[in-house]
């Protein structure tokens, strides 16, 4: 097992908030719970997001322009990147993600549906720098739908975005899409649905992490608890220990632990929520230029491309 990853996790779990970072969501479990969230009529943001890239398609092609590589963020399926391919026409498709085996077994459908396009799938970690020296002088269009980014914090955002300019060295550009700021209930009941999909999702995570780390985290142990923080403009979701207990993993010669009382949490993930205005200065203050903006008629959410 990855060494750092360990170290990542068990530092994560010691430190004054405990915390697990939500790329350990997506194991093959946790992919496809997540691929099952998008269906619910609660979690608005696939659905609002496909209508958006689906009304202005055309547009959205004019924008882009020509596309040597697309570079597929987070690619999951890969099915919203593979709707981009007839307008696009992307030379080539580089689908990037954490979870290996439900990367692989998406491109291998893809292949045989587009076979006009030479397409790859690499595991990345977005949390870590991109780079991409075989594409050198190649113009590339990142995409990075789903509000992904909300992930990030603000400053992680930034460094983030920068990367990118850097690789696109002025020509390609970025599309990606946005959660915008909104009624504090339509938040609440996406990220807390009445089938307990997302609390499912949330909880497997602990399953991951004892695969990683070899701990004894019991999910019954635990429920799902999601809150949106009005002030930091982000929904924050947590595993609430719902008893007094111990969890233990192994580490070199001994064994370590740490408490948890009853009603104490681990955060999980952050997922802010921005303005049209303050997340188009996030890109600018990065150095993209001329940024587009779509959005549905009841501003829910956006997508936007920005130009390197």
């Amino acid at each position: 097992m990855n060494q750092s990853l360990i170290e990542e996790i068990t530092s994560g779990l010691k430190s004054v908030t405990p915390s697990i970072s939500p790329k350990f969501f997506y194991d093959d479990i946790g992919s496809h719970l997540f691929e099952a969230i998008t269906f619910l009529e609660e979690y608005y943001p696939t659905r609002v997001e496909k209508s958006i890239m689906k009304m202005h398609e055309s547009q959205i092609a004019s924008a882009v322009g020509t596309c040597d590589v697309l570079l597929d963020l987070g690619a999951g399926n890969c099915a919203k990147a593979s709707e981009l391919f007839n307008s696009i026409n992307p030379k080539e498709y580089l689908a990037l993600d954490i979870s290996k085996d439900f990367l692989e077994l998406a491109i291998v459908d893809l292949k045989k549906r587009f076979p006009h396009i030479q397409m790859s799938a690499q595991v990345c970690d977005l949390a870590q720098p991109l780079s991409f020296p075989d594409l050198a002088g190649k113009k590339k269009t990142f995409f990075y739908p789903g509000s992904s980014i909300g992930n990030f914090t603000p400053d992680q955002v930034s460094i983030f975005f920068e990367n990118i300019a850097s690789i696109c060295n002025g020509s390609g550009g970025f599309l990606i899409g946005v959660d915008l700021v909104k009624d504090s209930d339509v938040l609440q009941r996406a990220y807390d649905d009445s089938l307990g999909i997302t609390a499912a999702f949330n909880l497997n995570v602990l399953k991951h992490v004892n695969r990683i780390i070899g701990s004894d985290f019991d999910v019954l142990d635990w429920e799902h608890y999601a809150v949106f923080n009005q002030e930091q403009s982000r929904i924050e979701m947590h595993l609430r220990a719902k008893r007094d207990l111990v969890v233990t993993w192994p580490s070199h010669s001994q064994s370590q632990s740490i408490n948890f009382k009853a009603g104490e949490m681990i955060h999980t993930e952050n997922s802010y929520k921005y303005t049209k205005a303050s997340f188009s200065d996030l890109l600018i203050k990065a150095g993209f230029d001329d940024v587009r903006v779509w959005t549905d008629p009841q501003e829910l959410f956006m997508v936007c491309y920005a130009k390197a």
